[in-house]
């Protein structure tokens, strides 16, 4: 189940760069943005509940795919291209195995805990 888990979030990151690539951005903004999400780690400075919420914000598809929606919507490409980066790093993130993180602390993930 491991690999159709991992195949799946492959399809879902390549889903990630044709949206990128149908929007007037040079592909080096997608290289440069692609771990901004990341950033998202410095909640954990704040404790491991206020981490996990931050960093649960910034990895979630579904925020992510309404952040896109809405600038589709609204024809806003930079908000569009928000929502396609949170999206494909969040794929990106699963096909290594990092998931959404338990308030527990950051290794403890909803796909398992990260170094097992």
């Amino acid at each position: 189940m491991k690999t159709v888990l991992k195949l799946e979030e492959i399809a879902l990151f390549i889903l990630g760069i044709f949206l990128f690539n149908r929007l007037n951005y040079e592909w080096w903004w997608f290289l440069v943005l692609i771990l901004a999400p990341d950033l998202s780690m410095i909640g954990y400075v704040f404790g491991n509940k206020v981490g996990a919420l931050l960093y649960n914000i910034f990895h979630h598809k579904g925020i992510a795919l309404l952040i896109y929606a809405v600038g589709l919507y609204l024809s806003i490409e930079v908000v569009q291209l928000a929502g396609i980066i949170l999206f494909s790093h969040s794929a990106m993130d699963r096909i290594f195995g990092y998931g959404l993180k338990y308030e527990k602390g950051f290794k403890y993930t909803h796909l398992g805990e990260i170094g097992k």
